[in-house]
């Protein structure tokens, strides 16, 4: 006998569409109990599985998901209490607008959804999900919060038995401290995170997570706790406990899900007491195929070409996070092989490449990028790559390096490409040398992609396109993309990030105008009238073909 109505709509559903006959369908009625679901008796007799469900119910008038595939948003569990979780076997998995949504096995059971609606403040989405799917995330995400909770009681209990360096090595290595520090890292690599902020406040002690290059608050913990929490942290890698007046900046390795994945670890005192930064360095990220960072293909066949020559510089621009590195991977990856020998120097060597000598830089010990290159220089290199260009004698050496039959490729800070001579020229390097030496330079910004799950189509205005000048072919109204958000963006409408490109090859003309110390802006000029497209014009056109949004690029480029 079917109790619910969304069973009804699920029977009607099989039968119309002839998957299942009338025998079939009774015998499976015949086997449910009053726990559980026609869906559920269907998965357990093995005659339909989830996927099948999802696309069944899809059609009708309510939204099937499947919670084994689902990214629920943690905030949103939050707001349930877990004893009317359990109660209405529910759970709340994110927000849409002003709505809370709720997944659960009969979406027409108005009396639990009032009731929910009464609990929560929020009006109520519905959403279907298979009744083990709910139970198992139940009890996923709420013993989890428990547990996180249990923790931090437990450790705030050490915290004030036990005081002085002694003590704070004692509570670091207990337990509970050790399972809040694995649960804050466990979730920041559930939820795609690049960094972990630890960032003791006046009252609290913040974990932030940056997720797609923004930080997102996790969660915020007593003020109790702090001590214990950074001194796990600082032990795991290897940096002195005792000292916390200046920063410090270690390494550690952890096994995540059967995974190694590195840590950088930074310190960094403040008036509250210290901050800690975790960089998370996925191995698999320096594997990635240069075509699929985001190039348009005119740009990704110049900047292909220029590191392809047997000798001469290439340099990759922009600010702290643009992903410089891993475009300089990803074309190491490309040069590496047993015919030549790759050398490089790097502060720190956040990735291991295969194959390749790669050189840590340790200013205590007097090993410095310029005396690395010095000595590299003397090893017979066909590829160099330099981490940074930090100072006159670095670069000077580089762009020797690049005249005398070496590949060079490193990186700078700067703005954009044409900014890259005007800063090589202030550290002393004769512009005649930039001129002879580099092939190309290239900079570089990442921006978040949009979520093709959710992205929805819109027309903007044409007076906000006129004023920031972006550019609209024919008179048929411009279609663009923007956020929505989604449960598998987690409700930011984004979800993974795409490269903004601006690739100068340094042409006769151009390299004339480094000779006589022509501005960024004439160099700008006449590498556009080159065919170069800037940082800004390769970033409309990602928007033009739905790559990111307009915000987005306004964001970090504009």
């Amino acid at each position: 006998m079917l109790k619910e109505k969304s069973d009804e709509i699920l029977a009607n559903i099989l039968v119309k569409k002839g998957i299942l006959s009338h025998d079939d369908l009774e015998r499976v009625e015949e086997s449910i109990d009053c726990d559980t679901s026609l869906a559920q008796a269907l998965v357990n007799e093995g005659l339909l599985d989830g996927d099948t469900i999802t696309e069944l119910l899809g059609s009708s008038d309510f939204n099937f998901v499947d919670l084994s595939e689902y990214h629920i948003n943690v905030s949103a569990t939050s707001i349930l209490p877990e004893t009317f979780a359990r109660r209405y076997n529910v759970l709340p998995i994110d927000f849409e607008r002003d709505k809370l949504v709720v997944a659960i096995a009969d979406p027409t059971n108005v009396v639990a959804l009032d009731d929910l609606q009464m609990i929560t403040g929020y009006e109520i989405k519905a959403v279907v999900a298979l009744e083990d799917e709910i139970k198992i995330a139940l009890n996923r995400y709420y013993r989890a919060t428990e547990a996180v909770k249990d923790q931090v009681d437990t450790l705030r209990l050490l915290e004030d038995s036990r005081g002085g360096i002694s003590g704070l090595r004692e509570v670091s290595e207990e337990a509970p401290v050790i399972k809040l520090v694995n649960m804050i890292i466990i979730k920041a690599i559930n939820e795609r995170a690049s960094d972990i902020h630890v960032e003791p406040q006046e009252k609290e002690l913040r974990i932030r997570y940056r997720v797609d290059g923004v930080l997102h608050e996790s969660m915020c913990s007593p003020k109790q706790i702090q001590a214990g929490v950074i001194s796990r942290l600082k032990i795991m890698a290897g940096l002195d406990i005792a000292e916390t007046r200046i920063p410090q900046d270690g390494h550690c390795d952890l096994m995540v899900a059967g995974k190694m994945i590195d840590f950088r670890v930074s310190t960094l005192p403040t008036i509250y007491g210290e901050r800690v930064v975790l960089r998370i360095l996925r191995k698999e990220s320096i594997l990635i195929d240069l075509d699929d960072l985001g190039f348009l293909p005119e740009s990704l066949n110049k900047f292909k070409s220029s590191f392809n020559r047997p000798y001469g510089a290439v340099f990759v621009t922009g600010p702290t996070g643009s992903g410089k590195s891993t475009t300089l991977y990803a074309a190491l990856n490309i040069l590496n092989n047993s015919a030549k020998n790759i050398i490089t120097v790097e502060d720190p060597v956040e990735y291991r490449l295969p194959g390749v000598n790669q050189i840590q830089v340790n200013s205590k010990t007097g090993l410095t990028f310029a005396r690395c290159l010095r000595a590299i220089l003397r090893s017979s290199p066909d590829i160099v790559m330099v981490g940074e260009i930090r100072d006159k004698e670095t670069a000077q050496i580089a762009v020797e390096a690049a005249l005398t039959g070496h590949m060079v490729l490193s990186t700078l800070h700067t703005n954009d490409a044409p900014g890259a001579i005007t800063r090589l020229t202030e550290m002393g390097t004769a512009p005649f040398l930039i001129a002879s030496a580099i092939e190309c330079i290239q900079a570089q910004r990442l921006a978040r992609r949009l979520c093709p799950a959710c992205k929805e189509e819109y027309e903007p205005p044409i007076d906000a396109l006129t004023r920031i000048n972006f550019p609209m072919e024919g008179e048929e109204p411009l279609k663009l993309y923007r956020p929505k958000g989604c449960p598998r963006c987690n409700g930011t409408g984004y979800k993974g990030r795409v490269g903004i490109y601006e690739v100068m090859v340094l042409s006769e003309t151009i390299k004339d105008l480094c000779v006589k110390r022509a501005t960024a802006d004439e160099v700008k000029r006449v590498a556009i009238a080159e065919g170069m497209r800037t940082l800004r014009q390769d970033g409309f056109e990602k928007v033009r073909t739905g790559m990111t949004s307009l915000e987005e690029i306004m964001r970090v480029i504009i």
